[in-house]
C-alpha cells in the first residue's frame, strides 16, 4: 500500500509527529511504501535543523531525517507547507536567498514546498493519514 502522512502539530507539544513516526516505521517494517510526509501547519517546526533536545530526550528531527524517503529522483519527500514555513520562520537556501534573509534553518533531509504537494500525495496515494489538529 502506497501511504501519504500529514503531520499539524510540532514536535515537542504534541503527540501527533511521535505518532506519526512509530506508525512509518511500522508501515516502512511491514512491506508499505511512504510516498510523502507533509508537515503543515505548526507541523513545519519538524523540520528544524537548530532543535537540540537534551541527551536523554527523543530527537524527532533526526528521527523524521533517518528514515530517508525520498522520491524516484532522489528528492527528499518529507515536505514542508512553504506558506505555514514563512509564518514561521522557518527557510531553506531558496527561500532565504528570495527574502533577503541571511540563513536558514531547514534540515537537509526536508524541502520546502507548495500545497500542491499535499494534493499530490493525497491523490497518488492509497491512504492520506493525518496527525493533529
Amino acid at each position: 500500500m502506497k501511504i501519504s502522512i500529514q503531520i499539524n502539530e510540532g514536535p515537542y507539544q504534541h503527540q501527533a509527529s511521535d505518532t506519526a513516526y512509530q506508525f512509518a516505521k511500522a508501515a516502512i517494517a511491514k512491506g508499505h511504501e511512504i510516498f510523502r510526509v507533509f508537515f503543515y501547519h505548526d507541523g513545519v517546526d519538524n523540520a528544524s535543523r537548530f532543535t537540540v533536545p537534551p541527551q536523554d530526550d527523543r530527537n524527532i528531527v533526526n528521527n523524521w531525517a533517518s528514515l530517508d524517503i525520498k522520491n524516484a529522483d532522489g528528492e527528499p519527500e518529507l515536505v514542508v507547507c512553504v506558506a505555514a514555513a514563512l509564518r514561521r520562520g522557518m527557510l531553506d537556501e531558496g527561500e532565504a536567498g528570495k527574502n533577503g534573509i541571511d540563513g536558514n534553518n531547514i534540515h537537509p533531509a526536508f524541502r520546502i514546498s507548495g500545497l500542491g504537494q499535499l494534493i499530490e500525495a493525497g491523490i497518488q496515494s492509497d491512504r492520506l493519514v493525518v496527525f493533529g489538529d
